[in-house]
């Protein structure tokens, strides 16, 4: 029988609807879902529950609770997990309600998920809810990894479970850890090789991987065999099921002894909470805006001009993110960003660097408005590699804080600084940190990366030093973990013990916190080699604020083709622990080099060094305002350099007591000063001798000029409207 569509029958067209649902060649990320970073609609559940609780007294004790709970499954997974990350911190607990809001996650860990976990969540109850062969049921284990469904990049690993109380679905919990390896083309989970997304390892869409509260076997060894480290992939799938169910039992535990509607009211309202204290504090504010522009001068790969153009505005209660005339996207270069991930970045400011005392939950940026060009490396398509996204949104984060500290610095001299947040220049923004990979001394294949990547040092303070190696901008409260630990479990050597390298910082009235030097070598292991991830080699990506200098560019250093561990061994005279006095020396008989802090995985012999420094943070005022007597202090301690003593901020002193002559300084400040008066132009002049109508033809420069809807393509003749954004393919 034929039946004729062309008259409308209403039971044929949900027929033929019905038959095209059924028939879904590929459930591809939910576009939908992805760019909304909203709060779900309020429930006619969580509606009731509100009206029925007004205990406000009972809805603290319980948010109280529930910030325990997270924080308990979050120190607990950190000392069950084996992966790296989870020993110093690179992971995060939470609860979510019912529709996949993150209500509540742990206080330390990486704030950066509070922004991003939702997306999994949603993508399950969407799709996965009411589908025949899935379904959501008690005892359901879910997992999921890829950032084109909500994460920062693959090697992050979530483990998701719904909670019910009599059989209704009433809250989530989840865990995720950077787990590091996860198969991808270079060992350690982030590889810059990758010339497209299935170069990246695993790929996990929102997946049921058990039921019952255990774990299916088959799906396990498929992972397992996915991966270089089948055993930590086993145990820290393991450790994160345990994190969830413990955050279930300290749930259902409320509920039992509070009620299923103080729960249910106090979860919503924390979340309305939240938003509602940002509009709040956003309104105290001045209207107006503030621009930045920065660089990422590589794709890992090659050295480039990869624009990120940031333009903040408050506008009353709301707060407008503007990356428009940012870079395209790399089709072929893996350091490009999914909009949600750049959302999950910049939440991090709002939560770790200037409100830090609000919950942890993702309604922080429920007053923030992003507008972004699709297809730029800040808000990239499913078809291009992200495994390096944080090259990108790493420098998003560096602006949008940038252009924040101008606007609180208003209410800091208003004297109001109890309303404001401390004002300070940019922290240190790159993961400076070996990745490795290769066979232990423990016969054991393993891909990872360092635990120095989480000594970022801090932005220089309205009133005070920054402090160096302090945390990450993507974690709080994390750690660096023991060398031998490290030098235990795996074939490589620290020749330099984290000490602190000379000028390795943005000078200012207040400096930034210093960074330290790793130099690394290894042995006993038939296979080893070295990785490197970081941008800022040819480009400061951390600025100074008011006058404050911005921190130094990082090299990678290598000397090759020597066992300075052998010479060491038969020289006590030699010594490897100062990477200047390493490279201008050369105590060893090999080849020296200098390069970009983009190294692909590479292959090494025993005993060859590798050497870069973790990064400073900017500085904040005047060099000529510091006082003369913290520069002393800061030679002292090996801080800076005799030349910076001198030549930046302009001291005087007797090099061998360190003991200022204050009228000389304050002669050598003067002249100084003066010195700047002469060597200063009108604006329209300088304007006029910089100022150029397209950018230079043997600069490989990528992003908007001079117009943010047109961008260049690396050349000035490759140029594009921002409304058809065209994918950069490198050679």
């Amino acid at each position: 029988m034929t039946i004729d569509v062309r008259k409308h029958d209403p039971m044929v067209e949900a027929e033929v609807q019905e038959f095209l649902r059924s028939q879904v060649l590929f459930r591809g990320p939910d576009r939908e879902i992805m760019r909304y970073h909203g709060l779900a609609p309020l429930t006619e559940m969580e509606r009731q529950a509100m009206m029925r609780t007004t205990d406000r007294l009972t809805k603290t004790v319980i948010r109280n609770r529930l910030q325990m709970i997270a924080n308990e499954s979050n120190e607990m997974l950190s000392h069950i997990a084996s992966a790296p990350g989870a020993k110093w911190g690179d992971l995060i607990c939470g609860v979510f309600t019912a529709l996949g809001d993150l209500a509540i996650a742990s206080s330390n860990g990486v704030l950066i998920f509070a922004a991003l976990a939702q997306h999994p969540i949603k993508y399950i109850l969407k799709y996965w809810k009411g589908e025949d062969t899935v379904g959501i049921r008690e005892g359901d284990i879910f997992m999921h990894n890829d950032a084109r469904y909500g994460n920062v990049h693959n090697t992050d690993q979530s483990c998701i479970i719904p909670i019910f109380h009599e059989g209704e679905l009433v809250a989530w919990a989840s865990s995720i850890i950077h787990e590091g390896e996860n198969g991808a083309c270079e060992p350690g989970g982030m590889p810059s090789a990758a010339e497209s997304p299935y170069d990246e390892g695993l790929k996990i869409s929102p997946v049921r991987v058990g039921e019952n509260f255990q774990f299916r076997e088959d799906l396990v060894t498929y992972f397992q065999n996915s991966v270089r480290d089948p055993k930590l992939q086993l145990e820290d799938m393991r450790a994160k099921l345990a994190a969830c169910l413990r955050i279930r039992k300290r749930v259902l535990e409320i509920i039992e002894e509070y009620g299923i509607d103080a729960f249910l009211a106090t979860m919503r309202e924390t979340l309305e909470y939240t938003a509602d204290e940002v509009r709040r504090r956003l309104a105290a504010l001045p209207d107006g805006k503030t621009r930045i522009v920065l660089f990422a001068d590589s794709t890992l790969r090659e050295n480039v001009i990869a624009k990120i153009n940031c333009t903040l505005e408050k506008r009353g209660e709301e707060l407008i993110i503007d990356f428009r005339g940012s870079a395209p996207q790399f089709l072929n270069r893996a350091t490009n960003t999914v909009l949600a991930s750049l959302k999950g970045m910049i939440a991090q400011v709002f939560l770790n660097y200037v409100w830090p005392d609000l919950p942890r939950n993702q309604a922080v940026l429920v007053p923030v408005k992003f507008l972004t060009d699709e297809g730029s490396i800040v808000d990239c398509t499913p078809e291009a590699p992200n495994a390096q996204s944080m090259m990108t949104f790493f420098p998003a984060f560096t602006a949008v804080d940038h252009c924040l500290q101008k606007l609180l610095f208003n209410n800091l001299m208003n004297g109001n600084p109890a309303k404001a947040s401390d004002v300070h220049a940019s922290w240190w923004n790159t993961i400076s940190g070996f990745i490795y990979g290769g066979y232990t001394q423990h016969g054991f294949y393993v891909g990872n990366i360092t635990t120095d990547i989480n000594g970022m040092g801090g932005g220089a303070r309205w009133n005070r030093d920054g402090e160096p190696a302090l945390n990450p901008i993507f974690a709080a409260y994390v750690d660096l973990g023991e060398t031998e630990l490290l030098e235990d479990e795996l074939p490589f050597l620290c020749l330099s013990y984290r000490r602190l390298m000379a000028d390795n910082h943005g000078f200012g009235k207040y400096r930034g916190g210093s960074g330290y030097m790793q130099i690394v070598t290894h042995k006993d292991t038939p296979l080893w080699g070295w990785m490197n991830t970081t941008i800022g080699s040819k480009f400061p990506t951390v600025l100074g604020l008011f006058g404050g200098y911005a921190a130094p560019t990082q090299p990678l250093c290598k000397v090759r083709g020597v066992n300075s561990l052998e010479l060491l061994r038969n020289d006590s005279r030699l010594s490897a622990y100062d990477i200047v006095e390493i490279m201008n020396h050369k105590p060893f008989p090999g080849q020296y080099s200098t390069h970009h802090t983009g190294l692909q995985f590479e292959m090494v012999n025993p005993g060859e060094v590798y050497m870069q420094a973790q990064g400073g943070g900017g500085g904040y005022g005047d060099v000529l305002e510091r006082d003369p007597e913290q520069v002393m202090a800061d030679l002292q301690q090996g801080r800076i350099s005799h030349w910076v003593a001198q030549n930046i901020y302009k001291v005087a002193y007797d090099p061998e007591t360190l003991v200022v002559n204050s009228e000389e300084t304050e002669r050598l400040r003067k002249e100084e000063r003066r010195a700047r008066l002469r060597r200063g132009v009108p604006f329209q002049e300088f304007a006029a001798k910089w100022t150029r109508s397209e950018p230079p033809r043997d600069l490989p420069f990528y992003g908007s000029w001079d117009r943010p809807d047109e961008v260049y393509g690396g050349r000035p003749d490759v140029k594009m409207s921002t409304d058809s954004l065209q994918g950069i393919f490198m050679p």
